[in-house]
């Protein structure tokens, strides 16, 4: 069989819509030795709360000290892509001190795992997480350590969004509706499912399920304009962003506009399918898409407010992505930053004090924040 590769005109068109980087900022590096370093949250106090996937949640120090792992984190998976991955805090996070983690959860006996969801509450001391709840849990729970997802938003009405991956092996069940594999979810913050989710009360579905035909999302954010945007990781190419709306199918394994990794033809291989919904935008072939975040702050000049960040894990990158409209698509450009950076962007947040920052996945990981040049 013939390997795959692109078209003439599709090699081109990327060619012409990614620029090079002109006057990069700088990566600063904030704090060095973090164990494959997964999420990035940002206390009110300055400091900065990561995810370890080897299962330890920490608290690292403006000055770069990172401190003993946080006690009362539940029991993950840590095989493969599962761990401890995403962290969120809660919107009120300064009056409740909530937070959320998603993790691969592990089965009684060790042999299966799924993606998880878990409130708590973090101590004063920032020390100890108490009241720890499950309120979500990925139905069902399979083998293997690929393709957990596990990316968390917190929509403009409180609800609870959350990316899963379906699972490598199993992403047949990617297009059925009587599991979780495959789909982003929407839950209350006490795990309950909201009466206007498009599948509720239909039988043979999973009340939780708002899009589903996704392959390993590993970016989720809401713009300010209250959208919804995710990527997720394609087979080989085919990387997408997407817009998940109620009820959606987003064709994973249908359609992709990459191959299978033994090159064969996903699905029929044509890209599109009646009654699934085209990716906003394609990378061909794939960066390994990893966290995300909008730019809203003019640190970096005003050209950069309403674009998207997306970390790169293949190629050790920062992508920038030039919106048609500020917060809106479709995507005009991209940018390559950090070009030289070496350690796989795991991912990307704008903190409260305007500045970009990244972690990278390494057993060394890093903390690092971009300062304009």
């Amino acid at each position: 069989m013939q390997p795959f590769l692109p078209s003439l005109v599709t090699v081109l068109l990327i060619y012409c819509m990614v620029t090079p980087a002109a006057a990069q900022p700088a990566a600063r590096t904030i704090a060095q030795g973090l164990t494959h370093p997964w999420s990035l949250a940002f206390l009110p106090d300055g400091n900065y709360l990561v995810t370890e996937r080897n299962g330890a949640l920490r608290v690292v120090e403006p000055g770069g000290r990172i401190r003993i792992p946080v006690q009362g984190v539940p029991t993950v998976q840590a095989r493969g892509q599962g761990g401890l991955l995403d962290v969120a805090l809660d919107r009120d996070f300064t009056r409740n001190r909530t937070l959320y983690l998603c993790y691969a959860e592990p089965s009684a006996d060790g042999r299966t795992a799924g993606t998880a969801l878990a409130r708590a509450r973090l101590s004063e001391d920032a020390s100890q997480l108490q009241e720890l709840r499950l309120i979500f849990q990925q139905v069902p729970k399979v083998s293997g350590g690929n393709h957990f997802g596990c990316r968390i938003a917190e929509a403009p009405d409180g609800t609870l969004f959350l990316a899963l991956g379906e699972r490598f092996g199993e992403r047949e069940q990617a297009q059925t509706l009587d599991n979780h594999l495959g789909k982003v979810v929407r839950v209350r913050k006490d795990g309950s499912v909201p009466a206007d989710n498009p599948f509720v009360n239909r039988a043979g579905t999973r009340p939780e399920i708002w899009s589903y035909g996704h392959r390993n999302p590993q970016g989720l954010t809401f713009s300010p304009r209250g959208t919804l945007w995710l990527h997720e990781h394609g087979p080989m190419g085919g990387d997408e962003i997407n817009l998940p709306a109620a009820g959606a199918n987003f064709g994973w394994p249908l359609v992709s506009h990459g191959r299978h990794y033994n090159h064969a033809r996903v699905g029929t291989g044509a890209p599109e399918h009646p009654g699934t919904v085209q990716p906003q935008y394609t990378w061909l072939p794939s960066i390994a898409p990893s966290g995300v975040a909008f730019v809203t702050s003019e640190r970096y000049g005003t050209d950069w407010v309403g674009q998207l960040l997306v970390g790169s894990l293949k190629y050790a990158q920062l992508v920038r992505l030039e919106l048609q409209q500020p917060f809106e698509g479709p995507v005009r450009r991209e940018t390559r930053l950090l070009t030289d950076l070496g350690e796989r962007v795991r991912d990307v947040r704008q903190g409260p004090d305007g500045y970009i920052y990244l972690l990278t996945d390494h057993p060394q990981g890093r903390l690092l924040r971009l300062e304009p040049r």
